[in-house]
């Protein structure tokens, strides 16, 4: 290598062979699929260290200072309970299981790259985070109403939102990250599968754990929804100097923007700001803030009977009047915001004028005109809102048209693009095939054979079961070696889909038998979660209670002795039989 005038460097030419510069393009391209797994799997493991960091400030923070505080009698322990649900179990499970083998997994990848094998340890333990989302709403009750009543509830809050380990998020933004975590891996489970060659032995396992944690990810997306909602009534709660009441499951956040307020008695006009939810209107004036946008509310004015007219005012033009019981308004829209609004309406109707173009006889056969993603703000197909979690751009490879995932779940051959195999809308995949498309159902957690786990299980018997206050019945239980922390209850030793599944990490364990319980009786609870069992015999009972105690722990149990096994399996059979 040699430097030439003005700096320039000069390279001599490599000559290569024609075998050897495919060979060399080759492992280019092989270095760069590696280096691309390699950069998910780190995405996923920084994630899930921050994940972790959050979970334990819930955990060990938040709910460790208020339950101490609730021990003295300053409120209630049940409230500290219910606003944090099975937060323990979810943070020790990530903290304990899920990130130590993520992290060996990360420190021997040269060895064994791969990730499916790691994420399907997750999938029993989803149940967990539906319990936590289902009381998530009942848990935002509660936090604002003991926040309110009680002063020395609202202080520990506020102390520990102040320290620099929060980042200046309130507690119900810290509390939103398990609800939006299973689509995140989701999201970088599918990114993984795309980069991940067809035969490579991982495959199988990363498809089996996207089929399960896409289904939960499904299940979330209500809960997701309106944790949206949620974080920007908290956002814009903090904008109006958290005086508002407006932090609440029913308010649902439409629009906000600038606008002018023009004088009763004057032709004067005012910057003021409005944000507008589905039950009311606020209306705002903007005060001076160095730390971003702050508000105060001058007039609530109620959605119910309000009305709004159109008016003609020879100084402003894009008048108009919003009359309430409250108060009666007369404002201008912004040139900007009038403009944005005309542009947002025609948008629709453009981008079908291009998409036009393309023809029946067509389609498929000449590459469309592809719509831009700032063209549309909703699915061109069926309507509905695009936003950046759970419903995202996608395009259609035959029409053009921008789609959610929905409506783009099919594929075809297209003749343009040398007949390979491509995402459309479901519109064109009935032209091009000529068929509707079916709705093919998915495999679910429970839907494991009882007999595939009893050859290989820790333990498994018949046991008489009780949730709640329903009535007891006989249930299959089965603790299999491949899944030794979690407990299958199946209606018999032949079922193909268990009844339902225990996670036994966190659960206590009773043994104590209660009058109204069978004998030999014992119970698992976490929570709100009951779970009461009866053995034939005490000394089954024990059988059960020695693994048990173990799983519960995060430990896998080890299997009973000879003897315990081959009396369960004379009991069970004969059970069976």
């Amino acid at each position: 290598m040699s430097f030439g005038e003005q700096g320039h460097v000069y390279v001599p030419r490599l000559h290569f062979s024609k075998s050897s510069h495919s060979q060399l393009k080759y492992h280019l391209f092989q270095e760069t699929k590696e280096q691309k797994l390699y950069k998910i799997a780190t995405e996923l493991l920084m994630t899930e260290r921050a994940y972790v960091n959050r979970l334990k400030l819930l955990d060990e923070v938040f709910c460790g200072n208020l339950m101490e505080e609730a021990l003295k009698g300053t409120f209630p322990v049940d409230v500290v309970k219910n606003i944090f649900s099975n937060i323990s179990s979810i943070n020790t499970f990530h903290s304990q299981f899920l990130l130590p083998d993520l992290e060996k997994r990360m420190g021997e990848w040269e060895s064994t790259p791969r990730l499916g094998d790691i994420l399907q340890k997750l999938t029993p333990f989803l149940k967990m985070y539906a319990e936590y989302i289902k009381n998530f709403d009942k848990a935002m009750d509660l936090l604002k109403q003991w926040t309110d009543r009680s002063p020395q509830f609202k202080a520990i809050i506020h102390e520990i939102q102040s320290q620099e380990a929060c980042g200046c998020l309130t507690l119900q933004h810290h509390m939103l990250e398990p609800v939006q975590r299973v689509p995140r891996y989701e999201m970088l489970l599918k990114d993984y599968l795309k980069k991940l060659p067809q035969e490579d032995p991982d495959r199988r396992d990363a498809e089996k754990s996207l089929d399960i944690i896409a289904m939960a990810a499904t299940h979330s997306n209500s809960a997701i929804r309106k944790s949206e909602n949620l974080k920007k009534l908290l956002e814009i709660y903090e904008m109006l100097g958290e005086e508002e009441d407006i932090v609440n499951a029913a308010n649902e956040f439409i629009k906000e923007g600038h606008i002018l307020k023009l004088a009763a008695r004057n032709t004067s006009a005012m910057e003021r700001y409005l944000f507008l939810f589905n039950n009311m209107l606020l209306y705002c004036v903007p005060k001076f803030s160095l730390g971003g946008p702050k508000y105060t509310v001058r007039t609530r004015i109620g959605i119910d009977g309000m009305k709004v007219l159109g008016t003609t005012n020879e100084d402003y033009p894009h008048t108009f009047q919003v009359s309430g019981k409250e108060r009666t308004l007369e404002l201008q829209a912004f040139k900007e915001t009038i403009e944005i609004f005309h542009q947002k309406n025609e948008t629709f109707k453009l981008a079908s004028k291009d998409v036009e173009e393309v023809s029946t006889a067509e389609l498929g056969k000449r590459a469309p005109r592809w719509i831009r993603d700032n063209e549309v703000t909703m699915c061109m197909k069926c309507k509905e809102p695009f936003n950046a979690l759970t419903r995202r751009r996608h395009h259609c490879r035959a029409c053009g048209y921008v789609v959610c995932w929905k409506c783009s779940d099919n594929k075809v051959a297209l003749e343009y693009d040398n007949n390979k195999m491509n995402k459309v809308c479901k519109d064109c995949y009935s032209i091009l095939t000529g068929e509707e498309k079916a709705e093919g159902k998915k495999k679910g957690i429970l839907e494991i054979e009882a007999a595939q786990f009893c050859g290989s299980s820790i333990m498994c018997g018949f046991l008489q079961h009780c949730e709640k206050n329903k009535p007891w019945g006989k249930v299959w239980c089965v603790i299999p070696e491949k899944e030794a922390l979690v407990l299958y209850l199946y209606g018999a030793p032949q079922d193909v889909k268990a009844q339902s599944s225990i996670p036994l990490l966190g659960y206590s364990v009773e043994d104590s038998v209660r009058a109204a319980d069978p004998p030999a009786s014992f119970r698992l609870s976490q929570s709100k979660s009951v779970h009461s069992f009866a053995a034939e015999s005490d000394e089954l009972k024990q059988r059960w209670l020695r693994v048990i105690r173990v799983a519960v722990t995060g430990e896998v149990p080890e299997r009973p002795q000879p003897s315990d096994a081959t009396d369960s399996a004379h009991e069970t059979s004969s059970d069976s039989a």
